[in-house]
């Protein structure tokens, strides 16, 4: 990723596919935003992966890693968390269509050596319109959890490196990041 002024562009290979050159369709023609109307888009089965890290003290860790927070099972309820954050994604992202997701996952993977957690989340649908924002919602909701569920022992937590995975399905095909 590199920075541009104040804009970052992140410099991924898509597949070999070209980049999409349509113009952004939230937006109608006269600039003003709009809910895209995909009533003659095909039904397919989408799947999208996100991830996210957040950056803990070694207290935040050791509480998490052997279930002694205070506050109960903290990775329990941020699994919770960020699937009623995905279910709920087009009340919080206003031109998001509602999804009927088929499946919703949250996974947790912990760093000792970095006293990180990395949040994935996995959504799934057969619809018109993917599950990508629902996967990136679900993964921020379950870090923002765990943020606060462990706020007492670390205010300086860090969220970040939330991006897609993957996503597979509908007219642009199957996507996968170089992210390492």
């Amino acid at each position: 990723m590199r920075i541009v002024g104040l804009t970052q562009v992140n410099e991924l290979e898509i597949n070999n596919q070209e980049q999409n050159t349509e113009k952004l369709t939230h937006f109608n023609e006269a600039g003003e935003a709009h809910m895209v109307d995909v009533h003659a888009k095909e039904d397919t089965y989408r799947v999208a992966r996100a991830c996210g890290t957040i950056k803990v003290n070694d207290a935040v860790y050791r509480a998490v890693s052997t279930g002694t927070a205070k506050k109960g099972d903290v990775l329990g309820v941020a699994r919770i968390a960020g699937i009623m954050g995905a279910k709920n994604n087009s009340m919080l992202i206003p031109l998001c269509h509602p999804i009927a997701m088929t499946k919703c996952d949250v996974e947790f993977e912990l760093d000792e050596k970095t006293s990180s957690i990395t949040a994935i989340c996995t959504t799934a649908c057969v619809g018109k319109t993917g599950v990508e924002m629902e996967a990136m919602t679900g993964v921020s909701v379950a870090l923002l959890t765990i943020y606060d569920m462990c706020k007492a022992l670390d205010r300086g937590m860090e969220i970040g490196q939330i991006h897609l995975l993957e996503k597979s399905g509908g007219k642009s095909g199957h996507y996968v990041t170089n992210h390492t």
